[in-house]
């Protein structure tokens, strides 16, 4: 004999389509699998006044699961939780942590609906999650940009540097503040995804170029290759790689996924740096909080350890406190 277990979102969903078509509850639970008593007890319990909507029953139900007595957090590990919010990390980034570190098991669905109730009660901790952008499609494969001279194709790359087996690898892009004024560059390391910026006074070539070398050179023995797009603001890059003893390649025109990691770190920095504002005005101490907060935020893909952890090969607690 089956069981009341509980229902998965889309289970919701199924139901209220049976519903729309006159099936009776039973006919819903012989179609879905389940138990009668499961689905009487999920129309009665999370229905509104407007009748049976799924994602509001999923709502309710996953509200009710959050309150259990049975199921309560101690408000401790809520607070630790709280201090990663506000620091911007993803609730999949708290629970990996907290469990590498401290070994608190708490889910990152846990943590959602906590957040969710904390905006439902007017809080803010809702306003650190990174929203999703919309992607845009590129048409056209032939780039009408002008040409970089003397430019080294990603396809004499070495090996080595796909398989992120050494520090020394990094993927770089400038981002452009509202109305073209500003211009930062982004340089990410590979292997540790640590993360630099640079804030140039326009996007051409020389100032560009100076403004990477500044923030490179002190890491200079860690810098073997730099990829790049197509932007003729790295035109200079044969005066770059003389400078820093690297080479310097370039990816094909619009093919970003090339240079993924940092696409993907642009994304996130554009939380802090959107569309909207001129970034001509970003003062040096903010970029240097950007690069905190992203070099020491832990990643699920680096198996929960911080970029600045794995770049520096040092280890530090930072569900109990953040240091830069």
């Amino acid at each position: 004999m089956r069981h009341y277990t509980q229902l998965a979102h889309e289970q919701r969903y199924q139901i209220h389509a049976f519903m729309k078509a006159g099936y009776t509850q039973k006919a819903i639970a012989k179609e879905t699998g389940t138990h009668p008593s499961t689905i009487s007890r999920e129309v009665r319990r999370n229905q509104g006044q407007r009748g049976y909507r799924p994602k509001q029953a999923h709502e309710k139900a996953m509200m009710r699961r959050y309150e259990n007595p049975k199921t309560r957090i101690p408000l401790t590990t809520w607070a630790l939780v709280d201090d990663r919010i506000k620091e911007n990390w993803s609730p999949e980034q708290i629970s990996g942590r907290l469990f590498m570190e401290q070994g608190i098991s708490i889910s990152h669905e846990s943590i959602y609906l906590h957040i969710y109730q904390d905006k439902h009660q007017g809080g803010k901790l809702h306003k650190h999650l990174r929203c999703q952008k919309k992607r845009r499609k590129r048409y056209g494969k032939q780039d009408r940009r002008g040409r970089i001279p003397n430019r080294i194709s990603i396809d004499e790359r070495p090996p080595i540097v796909n398989q992120k087996s050494r520090i020394g690898d990094w993927e770089g892009d400038t981002i452009i503040g509202k109305g073209h004024q500003g211009v930062v560059a982004t340089l990410v390391e590979r292997k540790t995804q640590y993360t630099v910026m640079a804030k140039s006074k326009t996007k051409r070539a020389k100032p560009v170029r100076q403004s990477i070398e500044q923030v490179l050179v002190p890491y200079r023995e860690q810098v073997y290759t730099i990829t790049y797009d197509n932007g003729l603001e790295f035109a200079e890059h044969q005066k770059m790689a003389q400078t820093l003893s690297a080479n310097v390649y370039f990816a094909h025109p619009y093919s970003s996924w090339e240079r993924g990691l940092n696409e993907n770190t642009n994304g996130l920095i554009r939380q802090y740096l959107p569309k909207s504002r001129p970034l001509n005005n970003v003062t040096e101490k903010e970029l240097k909080h950007i690069m905190d907060q992203l070099n020491h935020r832990p990643r699920k893909t680096l198996g929960f350890k911080t970029p600045h952890e794995l770049f520096f090969k040092k280890n530090s607690l930072l569900t109990v406190a953040l240091r830069s």
